[in-house]
């Protein structure tokens, strides 16, 4: 549809039971459902005539600690057809499974897994769920908002021992003193001489 009013009544429509609420904001359609209805409301997107909501565009997850449902799932889509986009979400528990896309979507494959390593979330019937940003050894889920600021482990490469090690963050002193002035404002001497090249041209 080439109206985005047409489209949400329209999804609205067909999926009256698994659609909570919709809305049109900065020309992107938001529908908001449950998560057990994720594989019937994507395989409408993509399949139907109307809609035709064909490339995943993006699979990810807001952290909310303080919320009985801690993550917020957000998903992309785009219909080339009709230059459209749609924004799907839902909320689920810290461990509470999703249902996987690859079905549908092969190339939701790394997209949910690096939902799983940076979040943690697994995902239902995945083939291949192993981390993929960070390494296999990675200690945490470096998108939750719990997660420490230096995290728990750093890796270097061992000259004595020949091989990669792991060991606790140790944060030098000298990394501890931070400067807050405005790297942008330049040394004194490259205002000095940029004042003199500007009185000069005057």
């Amino acid at each position: 549809m080439k109206n985005l009013t047409d489209l949400e009544k329209k999804i609205n429509s067909e999926l009256a039971t698994k659609i909570n609420d919709s809305k049109i904001f900065h020309n992107q359609l938001y529908l908001t459902i449950d998560d057990e209805d994720l594989l019937d409301v994507v395989t409408f997107l993509k399949t139907n005539n109307n809609t035709k909501f064909r490339q995943l565009i993006d699979i990810t997850a807001v952290d909310y600690p303080e919320k009985q449902q801690r993550f917020k799932m957000v998903y992309l889509f785009l219909s080339h057809q009709f230059n459209q986009r749609i924004i799907l979400s839902f909320f689920i528990n810290e461990n509470e499974l999703v249902s996987s896309l690859i079905k549908i979507f092969p190339s939701a494959n790394w997209m949910e897994r690096e939902v799983f390593d940076m979040y943690g979330i697994k995902f239902k019937d995945h083939p291949d769920l192993r981390r993929i940003l960070t390494d296999y050894e990675f200690e945490g889920f470096p998108l939750r908002k719990d997660f420490p600021l230096t995290g728990h482990k750093e890796t270097r490469y061992s000259e004595e021992e020949k091989k990669v090690i792991y060991e606790p963050v140790k944060l030098e002193q000298n990394y501890r003193n931070f400067d807050y002035e405005s790297p942008w404002e330049g040394t004194k001497y490259i205002n000095k001489q940029t004042k003199k090249n500007n009185d000069e041209k005057i």
